[in-house]
């Protein structure tokens, strides 16, 4: 996971050394100022993530970043986010250090997006060296947070759901719940996929696009409930302010993947579950400033606090599943420790295969 040192990409990075002094004072208006170096950075487009992170490639990735931060090995202080008021969306920044390197996400999230045919998640991931500051990469943001937050339920679906569980019921048919069907089908046999949206001919269509995509059973559902009967993994992937998914709806020994709210005013699950089930995070920190399945559930009573979060379960500091019969929920809001490692494993590679768009900086 470390990154290449300057030497080894001299074609990404370089410092100019050829001008001298008197040659660059003859140059009217030129000051040469040689703390100043000329550097290459790597642009890495939606295709280019694509490309070379897989579900599979990335879940392993993802564990390795949980463990990290789990061991201190990574820091991040808890996002900054921007709400303008009357805004259409907000920014969220999410920095982080490890020693790979320096990395800051900027992430515009517009929940009106997908209804002209856009990701809500727009922006960009920076990685800086560790040992210069200087910038390295720009990657997509979009694609990197619809790859990596996937994948990172495929992890925690790992570590908590039944062993035997193999019906997914996803609800939300937008850009998270096909990277969903994806992550969990690629890192765990599934006989079939329920997916339920509001919209029953257009649920239809991504059931049949999914279907064809993965070589699974994908049906197509309008009633939530009927959807996630008997299904042994949940994933909650909308932008719905109000819960979407109900206790009286969960089969003993379910396994939720609740990820569509990321800000405290908005929530996917209703207070029954949250009292009920284990609650289990990526961040600690941020479940208690940001989730609203969390805040909102607290706010009417319920103390459950955080169980574990993964990377704790990922070096056995803490205990996970405590019963077949358990209803586990995993409170899924982002990490900037996620998007650096993301970064950092994609620079390495589109370095080493020449992938992405070299551009002076």
């Amino acid at each position: 996971m470390n990154l290449s040192r300057v030497s080894h990409l001299q074609n990404l990075y370089r410092t100019d050394l050829a001008t001298r002094p008197d040659q660059a004072s003859c140059r009217p208006g030129f000051r040469l100022n040689y703390l100043e170096s000329r550097v290459k950075i790597l642009v890495l487009a939606g295709h280019h993530v694509r490309e070379l992170l897989g579900y599979r490639e990335c879940a392993d990735v993802m564990r390795q970043a949980l463990t990290d931060l789990a061991r201190g090995q990574i820091q991040q202080p808890l996002r900054t986010v921007v709400k303008p008021r009357d805004a259409a969306g907000f920014m969220g920044l999410m920095p982080a250090y490890s020693p790979a390197g320096y990395g800051l996400k900027a992430i515009c999230i517009t929940p009106g997006n997908p209804a002209i045919g856009k990701d809500a998640h727009q922006g960009g991931v920076l990685l800086f060296a560790a040992d210069t500051g200087e910038p390295l990469a720009l990657v997509n943001a979009s694609a990197v947070t619809e790859i990596r937050t996937a994948a990172t339920s495929a992890v925690a679906t790992d570590l908590l759901a039944s062993p035997g569980a193999a019906e997914l019921a996803i609800i939300g048919t937008g850009v998270q719940g096909r990277a969903h069907a994806h992550a969990i089908a690629s890192t765990r046999p599934l006989t079939g996929i329920r997916l339920a949206g509001r919209d029953l001919a257009r649920t239809s269509e991504v059931a049949a696009e999914l279907a064809g995509q993965l070589s699974l059973r994908v049906t197509a559902h309008d009633d939530v409930a009927a959807a996630v009967d008997g299904a042994g993994i949940v994933v909650t992937a909308t932008t719905s302010p109000r819960p979407v998914l109900r206790r009286e709806w969960l089969s003993p020994g379910t396994h939720v993947n609740a990820v569509g709210s990321c800000v405290p005013a908005d929530r996917e699950i209703d207070t029954a579950t949250m009292a009920e089930a284990a609650i289990f995070a990526d961040s600690r920190e941020s479940v208690s400033h940001e989730a609203g399945d969390f805040l909102l559930a607290q706010g009417e009573g319920v103390i459950n606090p955080v169980r574990a979060e993964l990377g704790e379960l990922l070096t056995g500091t803490a205990p996970g599943r405590a019963g077949d019969d358990e209803i586990t929920v995993f409170e899924s809001l982002g990490l900037a420790a996620e998007d650096l490692a993301a970064a950092s494993y994609l620079y390495e590679k589109a370095s080493r295969l020449g992938a992405g768009t070299a551009a002076d900086f």
